[in-house]
């Protein structure tokens, strides 16, 4: 089984040796794994991965191996009595059902009412309308249905109607060395490359060095700087939630923007910018990076291009405190119109399909805020945005 874990990796392409394969089967006869999966998983990760740009596909490997085996998290989910969050049962309910459950009346009204709850609940609830409970109608829970309630206690998202999500969730980063299904996003953004010759003169011009040479008789070697992509770009990715069912087109996305742009910088956020974004997922609770920060970074002569299905609750980005994650002291609008007026080269790449758009308020209240210049993920959508970048 191990052997099998060790040449799966390699073929994965994770760089582990023979060294730390014997690393890992000496701290599994010193029972360091305490015969816990987790506890073998962390050994495993510990020991085999060197890199972290590797985490995903150590991640993918591990899950296919030792597929079956129940792997628990030890982050906590909430403050909430774990007794009362116990899943016995989900609550499948008809369209119909679902059409006779009102919402609250408004971000406020739901925030104020799950305060009520908290101060008033004293045991746990199955199956209500009213109570922070399993298998309900009720706002306020896990696995029930609510046109627009608070999540607790669930580990995914099914219905993805939540205005707020109580638990933390932990998100991957994109694999930026996916290997692409189809050049066409490379040659569509090739269409933003600007080239300018800068640095030192390293590189022989022929043409001037003929021409000089012809013109004084004698051997005139002239050099010139090399050309050099000059276009800058920064690069949002909202990750997690939704957007796990597009995971695959922004990993295409992610690695033709690698090998396109010399400058490129890239950032996660979740649904809608707000004051922090981060760098990895792994760390975005404890190495986060201020929003202003970059606005102070990078000048305004830098592309941004979001991406994302720009399909959240209205509230996240109309409301202070809509966040679904956090309480966002301004509201993510604010936080929109703060990069697109700084700088003047700005797009939206979404990857729902474009005939989709009308549905869903939110992505018609960022492509406002994006004041039209929302493309979908299709070829085309990624030629017309590259142009519209390049003005």
């Amino acid at each position: 089984m191990f052997i099998t874990f060790f040449t799966e990796l390699k073929s994965a392409g994770v760089p582990v040796s023979l060294r730390e394969y014997l690393t890992l089967m000496e701290a599994l006869d010193k029972d360091l794994a305490e015969r816990s999966v987790e506890d073998f998983y962390y050994l495993a990760r510990m020991s085999l991965v060197k890199d972290e740009g590797n985490l995903d596909k150590f991640d993918r490997v591990f899950g296919h191996v030792f597929k079956g085996l129940d792997l628990m998290s030890e982050v906590p989910t909430s403050e909430i009595p774990e007794e009362w969050l116990r899943k016995l049962a989900e609550k499948h309910l008809s369209e119909e059902e679902k059409a006779q459950i009102e919402a609250l009346g408004g971000f406020e009204k739901l925030m104020e009412t799950l305060q009520e709850r908290l101060k008033e609940q004293q045991k746990r609830h199955q199956g209500g309308n009213k109570w922070i409970g399993t298998a309900g109608t009720s706002p306020f829970g896990a696995y029930g249905y609510n046109p627009e309630g608070v999540r607790i206690g669930q580990k995914e998202s099914r219905h993805r109607r939540a205005v707020k999500v109580w638990d933390k969730r932990e998100f991957k980063d994109l694999d930026d060395t996916q290997l692409l299904g189809t050049r066409n996003i490379q040659v569509a953004l090739k269409r933003l490359r600007h080239f300018a010759r800068t640095g030192a003169a390293e590189e022989l011009d022929l043409d001037d060095t003929i021409r000089s040479t012809a013109h004084k008789g004698l051997l005139d070697i002239k050099m010139r700087a090399e050309r050099h992509n000059a276009v800058k770009v920064l690069l949002f990715f909202d990750i997690g939630g939704s957007m796990d069912d597009h995971i695959r087109v922004c990993e295409e996305l992610f690695s033709a923007a690698r090998s396109e742009f010399k400058v490129m910088e890239h950032f996660y956020f979740h649904n809608c910018l707000y004051e922090y974004v981060w760098k990895e997922n792994h760390r975005r609770h404890t190495e986060r990076i201020d929003t202003m920060d970059v606005l102070h970074k990078y000048p305004a002569d830098y592309k941004i291009i979001f991406v994302g299905d720009a399909s959240m609750s209205p509230y996240e980005i109309a409301y202070p405190g809509g966040s679904v994650e956090h309480w966002n002291e301004e509201a993510g609008a604010t936080w929109m119109q703060r990069i697109t007026g700084l700088y003047r080269s700005a797009i939206w790449l979404n990857p729902v399909r474009q005939e989709h758009w009308g549905y869903t308020h939110s992505i018609q209240m960022l492509n406002e805020l994006m004041d039209g210049r929302m493309y979908p993920m299709t070829v085309e959508g990624l030629t017309e945005g590259m142009k519209d970048l390049a003005r």
